[in-house]
């Protein structure tokens, strides 16, 4: 078990609520170092669904995104002398220097990355045209790793506490965004006032078409990239720096009010879904998932998916006929009592819990 700050950037560590230090289960099924979506290391994994590769490049792993790191957390990486994220902190500076997606309140993707990501079709860890930026090739790793956004901190592919465990981790992510969206408003306000008070902080509901620039990946024009900055032009690194260091001054308190009514609701979501992965409650009655995947394997076992296009899990071809007989008509304990009279069979509750969480079962 590890502490959920633990998980987290260290500059949260005297800010989030104390939920965030109590231990979490660690996302074993969730292997980055030897990825379980290459495969070569998912033995006796199903190959593909319905005709598409399921399995991720192993020089891309599950790092096809591109980062929306928040200011502070740029001024961070770039604040931290450590030999080993001197790459990190050259890519950033690069993309600094390049001026695209370079805001008072973000280093973002790019509108053409935004266009193809949302746009795409079975790209996710299988395209390397869309690998993130801060992936280090040579390594298999991050440059950037302690210093990553909501999305990278709260990603697995699989997850122990199968659906439930994605809610739970899904309830972080919106907390944590919400973080990063109020704390780099409020350094924005601190440091460069009229690029919150003239609405520039505000998400873009309605993205304009891509342009020229967009299209050949050209930098925004000096003037419009000047008027954006003001007197920071040029100076984004010393300005990124300075959002980092009132970050660093802020206390708990102060955060709490920063995200106001918005931080109280999502972090009570976040409470309750925590409680839910790591004690689930086999609900009274179950029934065989219609929408699940089914894959016969060539040892005779076969694989089911549900919940997630990544995540499957494997049974005995005898017990998977079992499963027809929850219909979602009789209790739970009703249909074990039948299936040990006149099959001589039996499913676990341990069991039954699994497939719940994967949702191969489901409530009916």
């Amino acid at each position: 078990m590890t502490r959920l700050l633990d998980s987290l950037p260290e500059l949260y560590r005297d800010l989030l609520p104390d939920f965030f230090r109590q231990d979490v289960p660690e996302e074993t099924k969730a292997t980055c170092s030897k990825c379980a979506m290459c495969k070569e290391n998912a033995e006796g994994a199903v190959d593909s669904v319905d005709g598409v590769s399921r399995f991720f490049r192993p020089d891309t792993k599950c790092c096809t995104y591109f980062p929306r790191l928040p200011n502070y957390l740029v001024g961070a990486l770039l604040s931290d002398d450590r030999p080993e994220l001197a790459e990190g902190r050259r890519r950033m500076e690069a993309r600094i220097a390049g001026r695209i997606g370079v805001t008072p309140q973000w280093v973002k993707p790019p509108a053409k990355f935004n266009f193809l990501y949302k746009n795409g079709h079975q790209f996710f860890g299988r395209a390397a045209s869309l690998r993130c930026p801060y992936y280090g090739e040579a390594s298999g790793g991050c440059t950037i790793w302690p210093y990553r956004e909501a999305v990278c901190s709260t990603f697995f592919c699989k997850y122990v506490a199968g659906a439930d465990g994605r809610k739970f981790w899904m309830s972080l992510k919106t907390y944590l965004t919400l973080t990063e969206i109020q704390l780099s408003r409020w350094t924005s306000l601190q440091l460069l006032p009229d690029y919150v008070l003239s609405g520039k902080d505000r998400p873009e509901l309605n993205p304009l078409p891509l342009g020229v620039e967009d299209l050949d990946d050209a930098p925004p024009p000096a003037k419009a990239y000047a008027e954006l900055w003001k007197e920071h032009a040029g100076r984004e690194v010393e300005y990124f720096r300075a959002c980092y260091q009132l970050v660093r001054g802020l206390t708990a308190e102060g955060l709490d009010k920063l995200l106001g009514l918005d931080g109280v609701i999502e972090l009570k979501a976040v409470e309750k879904l925590f409680a839910t992965s790591v004690s689930p409650q086999l609900p009274r009655t179950l029934r065989f998932n219609p929408d699940a995947t089914v894959q016969w394997l060539p040892d005779g076992s076969v694989a089911l998916g549900a919940y997630s296009d990544f995540d499957a899990i494997a049974l005995p071809g005898e017990a998977y006929g079992l499963l027809v007989e929850f219909t979602g008509r009789q209790p739970v304990e009703a249909v074990r009592h039948h299936l040990r009279e006149h099959k001589q069979a039996d499913l676990s509750e341990d069991i039954l819990v699994e497939l719940y969480r994967h949702r191969i079962l489901v409530e009916a």
